[in-house]
């Protein structure tokens, strides 16, 4: 059974968009157990009248809330009982195997560190987030914003964790690694990004060198790596394109009764684009090197994401013990960097 805390206050749809997202999962997973954190009689005012397998669904009652302007550091140690703080509580506890929320994100990266501490071998966590392909299966992109700065040591465990669960999430047997550049030639970049190069060639499989940001989306690698200030604003905005384009093609159809006409013949064609791009198909971004599960939904979460986060995230992250699975592969990293210093 997978056990899931959900922080049902946190994001700006709480706790009525959580709730039901949560509640979509449930019914389509037969193995899922959720604890909703927060405030008792919201939760049961949103339940009320709702069908579900009330034997899997408890309720934890937390008077608090983490706002999203809150100091995330001053907030995950002063507001004790907030819904964040007692889900992350449960799974340091062994009461829960993942916490999920849609709240305050730098406040949840904190709580991670501070209640659940850093995998061996970690010295920054990272937040990966798939991205679309229009060539495949999703690009896995990390870090996204947990660090703003990241060594060239911190980059190449970041490509670990992300290769790990490139292959126990998405199945990808042998994924390619690349690191964000400017360009695609080895000597190209910013020294840190000159260094982790250097590191990536001597220590991790699979690298298959630079990419540059226009070809992220064409199937150039499974998994890309930067740093959390970069990775946040390649993901921001693509997301902010990705509007725009749907927006631009909104207005232009409705502008004129032949577009209109068109636009029903090329349906099929929209739907798929607008599929392909849409930032809810897994939901939230999982934040990698801490001793158990974290997912961060984005703040302006709905139902659905909520629902594919626990569905293609939380459920086969727990299933498969990525956890157990990333940690060997952290200490077999710094034992083959061990061996080699000690060689030169």
């Amino acid at each position: 059974m997978v056990r899931v805390a959900v922080d049902a206050m946190g994001g700006d749809h709480a706790p009525s968009e959580i709730i039901s997202g949560a509640l979509s999962a449930l019914t389509l997973l037969n193995n899922l157990n959720l604890t909703l954190v927060g405030d008792e009689e919201k939760i049961r005012k949103t339940l009320d009248g709702l069908k579900f397998p009330a034997d899997r669904v408890e309720i934890f009652h937390a008077v608090e809330v983490i706002e999203c302007d809150d100091d995330p550091g001053l907030s995950i140690r002063n507001k004790k009982d907030s819904s964040m703080v007692k889900a992350l509580k449960m799974v340091r506890e062994g009461k829960a195997d993942a916490v999920l929320s849609a709240g305050n994100t730098g406040a949840l990266m904190a709580g991670g560190v501070l209640f659940l501490g850093r995998l061996s071998g970690i010295s920054r966590p990272a937040l990966l987030t798939p991205m679309p392909s229009f060539e495949g299966e999703p690009v896995l992109f990390l870090d996204v914003g947990a660090n703003m700065d990241a060594s060239p040591e911190q980059l190449l465990q970041y490509a670990h964790m992300g290769r790990i669960y490139a292959q126990q999430i998405l199945g990808c047997s042998e994924p390619r690694v690349a690191l964000l550049n400017v360009g695609v030639e080895k000597n190209k970049g910013n020294s840190q990004a000159r260094r982790a190069y250097s590191l990536f060639e001597d220590h991790l499989p699979g690298f298959c060198g630079n990419v540059e940001g226009t070809e992220v989306f064409f199937n150039a690698a499974d998994v890309v790596i930067c740093d959390g200030f970069v990775g946040n604003i390649f993901l921001k905005t693509s997301e902010g394109l990705s509007r725009a384009i749907l927006s631009y093609f909104r207005q232009e159809i409705n502008n004129k009764l032949f577009y209109k006409l068109g636009a029903l013949l090329l349906k099929p064609v929209f739907l798929g684009l607008r599929n392909q791009i849409d930032t809810s198909g897994y939901g939230g971004a999982p934040l990698l090197g801490v001793n158990g599960l974290c997912i961060k939904c984005h703040g302006s979460s709905r139902a659905k994401s909520i629902e594919q986060a626990l569905i293609k995230q939380a459920y086969p992250f727990v299933q498969n013990n990525v956890t157990s699975k990333l940690q060997d592969a952290l200490e077999d990293l710094a034992g083959e960097i061990e061996e080699t210093a000690g060689s030169e």
